[in-house]
């Protein structure tokens, strides 16, 4: 059994289109998100939509908690400021069901699979907020494993990140929808259930599409397009 792992889609529904026809040529039958599918580039409707065609789980990451300020009514400035429209799109265009849905993602996921126990979570199982980076120090390693998880599956960051402590196995597959490591392409894993190995994958895709809309939409938030394209080669 193989199951997909993604995080941080970030509205990017052309990365997402990449990633689930690869995830669905390599076999996957399922998929566990690491949060945050909104936030940044602006087709959450149609992220939603193609998820909806998969058996899916996501916990919340912090654009959902933003988009439950922005219907509340919060902070909208402050997030229009630093992280771009996509949030007041994806309110303007969301179902109310479909926002609530968002908003009500948990923090913490816990699952077994064939016997397997997962656990998903956005920054770490401790803090929604906080980063983990793949040179964090050994003690916040052993923080992640000691639920005594097989996996624990993390985003946040935009960096693919694995590490092995005891019999756990953390893994961050790295950002669908704006991977921060100065590759191009839409990051992924592919979990073997049986085996509890994950391989990490990267699919192209046009980004030019993208960045061109956000070139409309969002003059004065450069970083949305700059992100994509560092030290391309």
């Amino acid at each position: 059994m193989k199951i997909a792992l993604l995080a941080d889609i970030h509205g990017n529904a052309y990365a997402l289109s990449a990633v689930l026809e690869a995830a669905e040529r390599a076999g996957a039958v399922r998929l566990l998100i690491a949060g945050d599918l909104t936030g940044y580039y602006p087709d959450v409707v149609s992220v939603l939509a193609m998820l909806d065609a998969w058996d899916w789980v996501s916990v919340g990451g912090n654009h959902e908690a933003m988009l439950k300020d922005w219907r509340n009514g919060l902070n909208r400035d402050v997030i229009l400021n630093k992280y771009g429209s996509a949030l007041k799109t994806a309110f303007e265009e969301l179902s109310d069901q479909q926002i609530e849905m968002l908003v009500s993602l948990p923090s913490i996921f816990d699952v077994e699979i064939k016997g397997r126990r997962v656990r998903i979570c956005h920054g770490t199982p401790w803090n929604r907020d906080e980063y983990a980076y793949p040179d964090a120090k050994h003690e916040v390693k052993e923080h992640f494993a000691e639920d005594l998880s097989d996996l624990v599956i993390f985003g946040h960051t935009h960096y693919p990140t694995q590490w092995q402590v005891g019999e756990t196995l953390i893994v961050n597959p790295g950002s669908t929808g704006q991977p921060r490591d100065r590759k191009p392409g839409a990051c992924w894993a592919l979990w073997n259930v049986e085996t509890n190995v994950v391989e990490f994958h990267r699919e192209a895709y046009d980004m030019e599409k993208l960045i061109a809309r956000c070139k409309v939409s969002d003059p004065n938030t450069p970083f949305l397009w700059n992100v994509l394209t560092r030290d391309c080669v």
